[in-house]
């Protein structure tokens, strides 16, 4: 790999070389508001000379926590043009764990992007806090009126090394407190210069952003690297304006995880349902023809069901999508072949806060939906003995913020990075099979990776949320979320009445619908691998209760902890 560059030097080549290209795109009322790279640069400008303002410097870190806006995205531009490290914290975190993180990262101020997010903090913290946008003192508002030294600010631009500390991004924390992941400014400019060579991102693309800022995909996929190629980056206004947004910004990529394009799909068949009954039925075949050609099987009626129904559907993403990059978890084949039908192209990617984000991708001339890709250019990628994915290059890491032990047991003698994560390859492609300290090791000393299975569950229509254990236990057991908006939809057709939520469990008919679900997919295990107890429970899991970490994966910990009896009860 090439010597990296910094990220505020990649910045300003970019403004320099787009001067007049729209770099951003603002939703409000009237039509969206278009900043072209040279106004992006000077704006990047203006809120450098607030921080300086607020006596910080290169060297220094700031907290924000905000949910997404652009002022966040012109924050952190400042700070990749100063040296300070911007630091990010989820919107959604409660306080202590903002505490923890504002103490343990040495920030000297948090950037809130509220007042009420400001208050829910402001007790429990010692450093002083700003806001990012409410208010004539707020950073956007003093950024209007704020002067400088321009040559100074480029020099330092100049000045800022490779080897800078660019951010520290907290680990979700499935266990324990989150581990701060030290990212050199090489380690992210080095990894997008890759990226953009080996995937089909160029000047003319349009991203819609729209998944949190403070997650290292998004922060390097859909903000740095987008502005880096030259792109330009439209910002939705919120998840409920979501699917406005993709009409008017009309995005030809867009960075999303499953869980994300399921909830898609779902309102998309929920919309058909209320159809004319004509409309429904060439909907229903334009998906199965769509299917039929993904696979490679005859689709002789598909050309005039694109034009009829799948154009349509693209309409609705705005008519210009090249592709979804999907990451952060296992994507769902069913997923994958209900938009690949209507002419939607998903690219697999995956990677990690420790790795930069993304550093294995799909290609759209290769893109196999059932692996993660094939490795960027210059970076390693090898599987330890028992199968542990482990990562090497200019990607990873310098280390866990003040925690030294944590490192090493992370990042060997040699620098192979430790991902946790278990995998096998299919020729130049990975696949990622499970979580290495998922794995369920039976009484009978077979190995179970239950990531696998939980995906085959969560892709049948009854079940909404599948967790399995097993540790120690002569078969495998699970707690299953059943899908109440599907299964009352099933009751109704039936002719009985949606129950209360509560009661909704005991009726046979729910319990035989799931156990087909079930049965179903325990004919494609292997008999260790069968779900032969399993346990419905009525949960809404989120971040806020605790359930899911901020990237929306099951922290199993606490679902243990929670459902102990109800888990101890599977294997009595």
């Amino acid at each position: 790999m090439p010597q990296a560059q910094t990220i505020g030097k990649l910045f300003q080549e970019s403004c320099r070389r787009r001067a007049d290209h729209p770099a951003l795109l603002i939703p409000q009322k009237g039509g969206p508001r278009t900043i072209l790279y040279r106004e992006l640069y000077e704006l990047a400008f203006q809120y450098a000379c607030v921080l300086k303002e607020l006596g910080l410097q290169r060297g220094d870190r700031i907290n924000v926590f905000s949910e997404n806006c652009h002022e966040w995205a012109l924050l952190d531009w400042a700070c990749q043009t100063t040296g300070i490290a911007l630091v990010p914290i989820y919107p959604t975190l409660p306080a202590d764990q903002v505490a923890y993180i504002v103490q343990d990262s040495g920030a000297k101020l948090l950037v809130a992007g509220s007042p009420e997010l400001e208050a829910k903090v402001t007790s429990s913290l010692s450093v002083p806090i700003h806001q990012l946008t409410s208010g004539d003192a707020s950073i956007s508002a003093r950024a209007v009126t704020a002067t400088g030294d321009r040559a100074e600010w480029e020099a330092g631009i100049d000045a800022i090394g490779a080897d800078d500390m660019a951010t520290i991004i907290y680990t979700s924390g499935t266990t324990g407190d989150p581990k701060g992941a030290t990212l050199l400014h090489k380690n992210i400019a080095g990894i997008t210069t890759q990226v953009k060579e080996s995937l089909d991102v160029n000047e003319n693309d349009t991203f819609l952003s729209f998944l949190p800022l403070s997650h290292v995909y998004e922060r390097v996929d859909g903000h740095i690297l987008p502005i880096v190629t030259g792109a330009t980056i439209a910002y939705s206004g919120s998840l409920a304006s979501l699917a406005q947004d993709m009409v008017w910004a009309k995005p030809t990529i867009m960075c999303c995880v499953p869980r994300f394009l399921e909830a898609m799909k779902e309102r998309i068949l929920d919309g058909v349902k209320k159809a004319p009954p004509l409309r429904q039925k060439l909907f229903h075949a334009c998906l199965n023809q769509g299917i039929n050609k993904l696979r490679g099987k005859p689709a002789p009626f598909y050309p005039i069901l694109d034009k009829l129904v799948a154009s349509k559907v693209r309409e609705r993403t705005g008519g210009r999508l090249k592709f979804f990059v999907s990451g952060g978890m296992a994507m769902p084949m069913h997923v994958y072949e209900f938009f690949g039908a209507f002419g939607l192209r998903i690219q697999q990617g995956y990677g990690l806060t420790e790795t930069s984000s993304g550093v294995v991708f799909n290609p759209v001339e290769d893109n196999k939906p059932h692996t993660v890709g094939i490795p960027v250019p210059g970076v390693e990628v090898k599987l330890a003995q028992d199968g542990e994915i482990l990562i090497r290059g200019l990607c990873v890491m310098a280390g866990y913020h003040n925690n030294p032990e944590a490192t090493a047991a992370a990042i060997d003698g040699e620098g192979w990075f430790h991902t946790g994560d278990v995998g096998t390859w299919e020729g130049k492609h990975l696949m990622i099979t499970d979580r290495k300290k998922d794995i369920l090791v039976l009484g009978n000393g077979k190995n179970v990776a239950p990531q696998r299975i939980e995906d085959k569950l969560r892709g049948r229509p009854t079940i909404s949320e599948a967790i399995l254990f097993g540790d120690s236990q002569n078969y495998v057991g699970g707690l299953i979320v059943p899908n109440v908006d599907h299964i009352n939809a099933k009751l109704q057709g039936l002719g009985i009445k949606a129950p209360e939520p509560e009661k909704l469990l005991e009726l046979e008919q729910v319990r035989a619908m799931i156990k087909a679900d079930i049965d179903a997919t325990n004919k494609e295990l292997a008999d260790f691998e069968k779900v032969k107890k399993w346990k419905l429970i009525l949960a809404q899991f989120s971040v806020e209760t605790g359930e899911l970490t901020p990237s929306l994966k099951v922290k199993r910990k606490v679902i243990r902890e929670r459902y102990a009896a109800e888990i101890a009860g599977l294997f009595e």
